[in-house]
């Protein structure tokens, strides 16, 4: 098997949105969240709200971070995300309250088969319940679950599952010890 891009259709994924909604968001999204010369977190969460996200009280976004689509995030109260957090929501991604992301963290809801000669596009919610930390450069796929106060390490690759107040490490990420 071989793949052939010639082929790959993507033609049944809905964004959520129309065209003029989406380049929109691509403008905003450029001009002051990827931008790093744009500090001022209360108006990114304003921004965010206006175009369809569900923004909890005193959630803080740093510079240089990148979401996909506004419409699909969930974020609960006092959340923090991090420099060059990267939200890939091609579906839902729900942020619990206190959670925070770390700098570079990247939540990935898309991708592709590779087992297919079409190379289709496979789409997967996420979901971070509250006081969970994703740690710097750490990755979190579609169709995970982490857990309540669960961490995942350093430049780790999210399971499946990540089970309550536990700590995990490594790719792919295996539960190390409990958080106490």
């Amino acid at each position: 098997m071989q793949v052939d891009l010639s082929k790959y259709d993507n033609s049944w994924f809905d964004p959520g949105r129309g065209m003029i909604v989406r380049t929109a968001w691509h403008y905003v999204n450029t001009l002051f969240f990827t931008n790093g010369f744009f500090p001022v977190s209360g108006f990114k969460v304003f921004l965010l709200r206006v175009f369809g996200a569900e923004i909890g009280r005193g959630v803080v976004v740093k510079p240089r971070v990148n979401i996909k689509y506004p419409w699909n995030l969930c974020v609960g109260d006092y959340t923090w995300i991090g420099e060059e957090v990267w939200i890939d929501n091609l579906t839902k991604v729900k942020i619990g309250s206190n959670c925070c992301l770390s700098q570079g963290a990247l939540l990935l809801c898309g991708n592709h088969d590779y087992r297919k000669e079409t190379f289709d596009l496979m789409v997967g919610e996420i979901v971070m319940e509250d006081g969970v930390w994703i740690g710097a450069n750490a990755i979190v796929p579609g169709n995970a679950v982490c857990h309540t106060h669960s961490v995942l390490s350093v430049q780790s690759v999210a399971p499946a599952i990540m089970e309550p107040l536990t700590i995990y490490r490594g790719n792919p990420a295996t539960a190390v010890k409990k958080r106490i």
